[in-house]
């Protein structure tokens, strides 16, 4: 099958889920991948580093349980070589899953790196076990979808060295827990770290260059999750930059300027670079096909509902992608099975960005969906705005742990333009955020339905009642 319908060239998220659905409609595929099919999200990402946040969580709870509720539980020891066998068989059995999924969809799966020879035709190399020679050629007779996602960004000066200076790749497989931590970074990522590594007992620095933590969401988002960090103990530097770092033999030792202009020396035991993620495109050879990466380094469509780039027949989806594509697994799913139907010749709706959620598994978690009220007045809005604290409610209060739910509207009763949630367990809560922002929902519509009793939930009910001007506890 030398000509198949379709072409993918990776194996992540946005690349199999393409190459399922286009087999699923009765296409022929080809999936190309150079490491493991499951991509970064899976075996370096999303998948492990939940599974440790979990772990974090069970942590957590002894600490809470002997504090809070009088439980006299404690903690002898973490196992850390059982820790991680726990990680690694479940990213093991995902991983099977999606080989096992590929197979049952007769999708064939190449293993190689793939470079474009044309605007159809691919070559494939260094995959003797599935070609002659180790190198095959391919030609789509139907189109190419590019998904070769991204990796961790670094700083200049810093080389990773995966004991002392990691990256949040490296992280996951760095040996043992550190004492202490300095995180560079205050996004998703080094927020998620600083927050399990907490957790596991290390002192933690979390330092940002912007002039506040998840600096993409909502200021209220940011300033709850700051305090929450804070309050576990964790040193939350925003507007601070790294000058320099020395490693040392056991750790680093490294140099800050502080929002104030204060320079401050912090030591220690491993430093974490979590300063974003740029696109992999290297020895992809796009301009064999016509095609060339902007300034920093994407692959921007020209037809963004059909993510189809200028050479008609190349579709490119996940991390590859500028914005609005948020670099989220979820979103590069939606985007593979949107380009394989359009592939496939039949309508399908372009990926509504505005209504793709935004998690951060930290503890306290965050989630979101669509505007913020500085984005959305920004934007010209006018609107009426609703907080209300999470302890509003008896089941904020079992936990205990604060947070707060946030509804972003237009003026007079208008369309809900944004939801934002800081505590435990939002990330399981913003699903029903997500439909009411995508759906284009009021205030009003939201309020005639009935929130279980009792709940986490039942704050988001209220924030809605409260703009539908039927609230009990009016803010």
């Amino acid at each position: 099958m030398n000509t198949p319908d379709v072409i993918v060239i990776g194996g992540g998220t946005g690349g199999y889920s393409a190459a399922l659905r286009a087999a699923a409609l009765g296409l022929t595929v080809v999936l190309a991948e150079r490491d493991k099919v499951g991509g970064t999200c899976l075996h370096r990402g999303c998948i492990p580093s939940k599974a440790m946040l979990h772990a974090a969580e069970l942590v957590d709870g002894i600490t809470e349980a002997r504090e809070r509720w009088g439980v006299k539980a404690t903690l002898d020891d973490i196992d850390w070589p059982a820790l991680v066998a726990t990680r690694d068989d479940i990213v093991t059995r995902n991983h099977r899953g999606v080989e096992a999924h590929l197979a049952h969809a007769r999708v064939r799966v190449v293993r190689g790196s793939a470079r474009l020879t044309g605007p159809r035709s691919v070559r494939v190399e260094g995959a003797p076990d599935d070609l002659p020679g180790g190198a095959g050629d391919f030609t789509a007779r139907r189109g190419i979808v590019l998904a070769t996602g991204s990796r961790p960004r670094t700083l200049p000066g810093l080389v990773p060295d995966g004991r002392r200076v990691v990256t949040s790749d490296d992280a996951l497989f760095a040996p043992g827990l550190p004492r202490s931590v300095l995180v560079l970074g205050g996004g998703a990522i080094g927020v998620e770290y600083a927050s399990f590594h907490r957790s596991m007992g290390a002192e933690v620095t979390l330092v940002e260059a912007a002039d506040r933590i998840v600096p993409l969401e909502d200021v209220d988002v940011s300033r709850h999750l700051t305090r929450g960090l804070k309050k576990r103990g964790i040193d939350v530097r925003a507007g601070a930059r790294l000058l320099d770092a020395e490693l040392l033999e056991a750790g680093v030792r490294a140099r800050v300027r502080t929002v104030r202009g204060e320079i401050r020396t912090v030591e220690a035991e491993r430093l974490l670079v979590a300063v974003g993620r740029a696109p992999v495109t290297d020895g992809l050879d796009l301009a064999a096909a016509g095609l060339a990466t902007d300034e920093r380094g994407f692959v921007t469509p020209a037809d963004w509902d059909r993510l189809e780039t200028a050479v008609p027949g190349i579709h490119v989806v996940g991390d590859l992608l500028p914005p609005p594509s948020p670099g989220l697994a979820h979103a590069s799913f939606a985007e593979g099975l949107s380009v394989a139907e359009t592939l496939a010749g039949l309508p399908s709706a372009p990926v509504d960005y505005a209504a793709v959620p935004r998690v951060t598994y930290s503890s306290p978690q965050t989630a979101s969906v669509g505007l913020g009220e500085a984005e959305a007045r920004a934007r010209g809005h006018e609107v009426d705005v609703n907080t209300m604290p999470l302890t509003a409610v008896a089941k904020g209060m079992v936990h205990g742990r604060g947070g707060m739910v946030k509804v972003v509207a237009e003026e007079g009763g208008g369309q809900v333009l944004g939801v934002h949630l800081v505590g435990p367990h939002v990330s399981e809560m913003i699903a029903e955020s997500q439909l009411i922002v995508g759906w284009d929902a009021q205030p009003s519509d939201v309020a005639r339905h009935i929130h279980a009793h009792p709940t986490l939930s039942e704050a988001v009910g209220e924030t809605f009642l409260t703009l539908a001007g039927r609230g009990l506890h009016q803010q």
